[in-house]
């Protein structure tokens, strides 16, 4: 297909393997590195006036240990948010334990024990030493007091309603803006002169090898496609995965089948990224689970808030009308020759609604805010969507205008509740899929 060996850069930008978990520990080790480089050169600073060591050292080492509480304060924040977040929002929202502020503090913790630790070591018996060794440690203190606080202040902004939406349709903005990158065009209904379908990177048919998956349980977070890219080029294969990220994998599960002269499965598998949870990196459903789930667990008899329910319907209406906009067939990725070399599964438009809106389209039949709410969701994104993708968005919206004039026949009747077909209360028959 003309273009594609163009934008196949592009669009295989947001498949990469993530490296948050290296980058954490490397910090760590950097800052501790550091550390222990000044402060074993701490004895030879000469610049400045000289102060009694003694004293200095009577300082270093009570900071040095002081730092331990400070770390001990990192994890107990860690431990509350995490807590308060999966009891009052969902289990699966683990933004804040990812935030760069947490194990940069930590990093900078670390660096900070290790240099007033080895420099009070390594004064020793020295009579006098530079007044900047004091008070170096007592600016990396200040700076440490200065991430706690950015820490704190975190920490209070993720058990906040806002804020926790805010973040969750953030972070599904910044993934969407670089999967999506072009925008929807409705698929002709006569094929251009010349042009032929374009292939899939392996067949239907059956062909190929099977690649399993052999070890313990776990959740398919990221698919490592431009290193799949180059080898499937060098090597002259084509994979086509039938997981997605975000999706379980369990022992004997079918993880891809490859054509041609296909790579061990050790290197295959060795472009996936997986651990126990999923993640924001190439999981495009994720965003809408959580806010659904958010809702879910505001509509739940225990909770009863709808007014929450509500709020988490205004940022999924925001992020489907971004969807209904974008080309969501973004699965396949092609070499530098332009041939088909890699296919992912991927969530289309259908799936995208069925995650946001079905489970709390069923919970919110026993609040009337909810259910009014999910309508004007529904009736805004049958308004703005393209036309071939609206049929799954009306077949909601008569299921809800029916159920809400029937359960609510008085407050349904409000004036504004002409649907698809008619009045308020569509007669058309349909249920959430």
């Amino acid at each position: 297909m003309p273009g594609h060996a163009d934008r196949a850069p592009r669009r295989a930008a947001p498949f990469r393997n993530p490296s948050r978990a290296v980058r954490r520990d490397l910090s760590q080790l950097l800052c501790a590195v550091a550390g222990l480089g000044l402060g074993l050169s701490a004895p030879l600073i000469t610049g400045g006036p000289r102060v009694d060591a003694g004293r200095v050292v009577s300082v270093l080492f009570p900071l040095g240990f002081g730092v331990i509480g400070l770390v001990s304060v990192i994890y107990s924040l860690l431990f509350l948010v995490v807590q308060f977040s999966a009891s009052t929002f969902t289990p699966r929202l683990g933004l804040f334990r990812h935030e760069p502020v947490v194990w940069r503090t930590f990093a900078f913790a670390v660096g900070l024990f290790v240099f007033c630790v080895t420099s009070g070591l390594a004064i020793g018996s020295r009579k006098t030493v530079s007044v900047l060794v004091p008070c170096a440690a007592v600016l990396l203190t200040l700076v440490a007091l200065g991430l706690m606080r950015t820490l704190q202040m975190k920490a209070f902004d993720s058990i906040q309603l806002g804020h926790a939406l805010t973040a969750i349709t953030a972070r599904a903005h910044a993934l969407y803006d670089g999967l999506y990158v072009r925008p929807y065009a409705p698929p002709s209904r006569e094929p251009e002169a010349g042009s032929k379908p374009e292939p899939e990177p392996e067949t239907r048919t059956g062909t190929g090898t099977e690649v399993r998956w052999s070890g313990p349980p776990a959740v398919l977070q990221s698919i490592d496609v431009p290193l799949l890219l180059d080898a499937a080029r060098k090597d002259g294969f084509s994979v086509a995965f039938r997981v997605a990220p975000g999706t379980t994998l369990s022992e004997g599960t079918v993880i891809a089948r490859v054509s041609g002269d296909g790579p061990r499965a050790a290197t295959l598998l060795g472009a996936l990224s997986t651990g126990v949870e999923r993640t924001f990196d190439q999981d495009p459903a994720l965003p809408l689970r959580l806010l659904a789930d958010i809702a879910l667990r505001a509509l739940s008899p225990a909770v009863n808030d709808p007014a929450t329910a509500v709020e988490a319907l205004d940022r999924l209406e925001a992020l489907l009308l971004l969807l209904a906009g974008r080309d969501l067939d973004v699965g396949r990725f092609h070499d530098s020759a332009g041939r088909a070399r890699v296919s992912v599964p991927v969530p289309g438009w259908d799936h995208c609604v069925r995650t946001a809106v079905d489970d709390v389209l069923i919970a919110a039949t026993g609040s009337p805010m909810a259910l009014r709410r999910a309508r004007d969701l529904l009736r805004g994104l049958a308004e703005r969507a393209p036309g071939d993708r609206r049929a799954v968005v009306l077949d909601r919206l008569r299921w809800v205008e029916r159920t809400g004039g029937e359960t609510y026949p008085l407050l349904w009747t409000d004036g504004a509740g002409a649907g698809p077909d008619g009045p308020s209360g569509g007669r058309t028959p349909g249920t959430p899929g």
